[in-house]
């Protein structure tokens, strides 16, 4: 093939290629959770479609946050990004705070949406348990929108989420719906991207819920950055059950089950080759083979993430990226803005 003809196969290649966005919030250490649910699939879906990546700060702050603290997660958040594989010569990575038509969009979007569906959000009912009227932020309540804004500003085709956030894009599908029909064809509906495997993993103490960065207890979470004994440590001491037989049951086997979702994950291996790889082996031996296995993941992330943080390459990454994706905000932002009748 001349040089001529390849060029033409990258063009065409290019443009036919579904748009994904998606992005993490620096609020908190990344955990394995976050890499398996999330991050690992940027990387492998980066050569397959037009990624927009972000980091999602200005949702980190519904919440009180340390302004020095946040600051120094925002770069972290970054760095881990590319010391997992993400190639900022494929995916488009930047900062949410630096674009301002998301939180402009959000505004028209606001005015276009109900108080009654966002009452409705679980995250929002699951934190507000927490405190009272004085100490939840309008922003806790309304962030949906601005996930909608972060979302549909872009037109994407496909938004690769965890299960515990599809709401938040069945909200965002509801809300360019609704625009659509007001005010004439102008968001492209996107759909929900959710893997089958890896995409949920759990806590190690109390397999029933999520793997947080928020979890009461620091042992049943992994951090990505954490010295590598202590992860050891985790797997070890993790909750199983009385019986000794690795086979995959979420209800009565919760614990098992998840180390074998984690296992399942970082191998490739199907739940039904790994019970068969360990049928005649104890749970002992099972988590010493995980550890064995997350070794050969983390410990490369780390080293590399060593090498990023204090380089100008975070600066880099950045300035590349704002400088794509903002022309497009800015020319979407517009579009609506005069469907609405807000010109002169």
């Amino acid at each position: 093939m001349d040089k001529c003809l390849f060029l033409c196969y990258i063009f065409i290649k290019v443009i036919n290629m579904k748009r994904m966005v998606s992005g993490i919030q620096p609020s908190g250490r990344m955990t394995l959770g976050n890499y398996l649910g999330a991050i690992r699939n940027f990387v492998k879906l980066q050569d397959e479609y037009e990624m927009f990546i972000f980091v999602a700060d200005m949702h980190a702050i519904t919440v009180k946050q340390d302004p020095i603290e946040l600051k120094s997660r925002i770069r972290e958040v970054i760095a881990l990004y590319i010391a997992c594989g993400l190639d900022y010569n494929k995916a488009t990575i930047f900062l949410q705070s630096e674009n301002e038509y998301h939180a402009n969009l959000s505004w028209f979007l606001e005015c276009n949406s109900y108080i009654g569906e966002l009452s409705r959000m679980t995250q929002f009912k699951d934190k507000s348990k927490k405190g009272n009227d004085n100490s939840i932020s309008v922003g806790l309540f309304t962030y949906p929108i601005l996930m909608a804004s972060d979302i549909i500003l872009y037109d994407p085709d496909f938004v690769p989420v965890g299960d515990d956030q599809k709401q938040h894009v069945e909200l965002a599908r509801d809300i360019a719906e609704r625009f659509n029909k007001r005010y004439g064809d102008t968001f492209k509906i996107p759909m929900p991207f959710i893997p089958k495997e890896g995409s949920r993993i759990k806590d190690l103490q109390d397999p029933t819920k999520k793997m947080s960065k928020s979890s009461e207890s620091e042992k049943g979470c992994i951090y990505i950055l954490e010295d590598f004994k202590k992860i050891e440590k985790k797997i070890m001491s993790s909750v199983t059950d009385s019986s000794s037989s690795v086979y995959y049951d979420i209800i009565n086997k919760p614990g098992i089950s998840n180390l074998m979702t984690i296992y399942s994950a970082i191998t490739n291996l199907k739940y039904d080759e790994i019970e068969e790889k360990f049928k005649n082996e104890n749970y002992g031996v099972f988590k010493r083979s995980i550890v064995e296995e997350l070794k050969k993941t983390i410990i490369p992330i780390q080293d590399r993430y060593k090498e990023i943080i204090n380089s100008d390459l975070i600066d880099k990454v950045l300035d590349q990226g704002i400088s794509k994706v903002k022309p497009i905000a800015k020319e979407k932002y517009n579009i609506v803005k005069e469907k609405i009748g807000l010109i002169r």
